[in-house]
């Protein structure tokens, strides 16, 4: 290959790089890279579901959504203590679910389904909301650290100050922040307009 031929090679790659460079800096400048920025922050899937189950039991569709950010970030897990799915729900939790529910069909490995475990995990933190009398904080403290630590704390009149676990407390605390975040940036696709 002659020099003249390289240089025009080493010159082309040097304009096609350019112009991918600028194709990405006009997309991450536009509605385009403010979605995919918005989406790495703060994720959202399954907003159909969440909005049923959320329509379902009266229950903010933004905090659904908050919950799943914090406990699997949107992606089906299991963890090391065997809470399954997006809303990490464990093996004890989804047996009381299911009593609860009257429900006889229950395999665990169910749990990997985004809708069934959205309407688990939902139905729960329901019921833990009318457990402690609609208290937001007690009802997450419940879910995150155990209903019986959430009473011990105070229950219905549980307060963030009153959580006694520091991971528990600052669990409840990102979620509550994530819940603004997603009322303010989401409200369309939560279908809260």
């Amino acid at each position: 290959m002659t020099a003249t031929r390289r240089g025009r090679l080493v010159r082309f790659g040097l304009i096609v790089a350019v112009m991918i460079g600028a194709i990405v800096v006009v997309l991450l400048a536009t509605d385009f890279g403010e979605k995919v920025r918005r989406e790495v922050r703060l994720p959202l899937r399954h907003e159909d579901i969440i909005r049923q189950q959320a329509e379902r039991h009266d229950i903010d569709a933004a905090l659904i959504a908050a919950i799943i950010k914090q406990e699997s970030g949107f992606i089906d897990q299991t963890s090391s203590a065997g809470a399954r799915g997006l809303m990490q729900i464990t093996p004890d939790t989804a047996e009381t679910i299911e009593t609860l529910s009257g429900g006889e069909t229950f395999v665990f490995e169910d749990l990997a389904d985004p809708d069934l475990n959205i309407r688990y995990g939902t139905f729960f933190l329901n019921h833990l909301l009318d457990r402690f009398g609609g208290n937001e904080i007690a009802a997450l403290a419940a879910y995150n650290g155990g209903p019986e630590n959430a009473a011990a704390w105070g229950g219905a009149a549980l307060g963030v100050d009153d959580i006694a676990f520091p991971e528990t407390r600052a669990y409840v605390e990102s979620v509550l922040e994530s819940r603004t975040r997603y009322q303010e940036i989401y409200a369309e696709e939560l279908g809260l307009d």
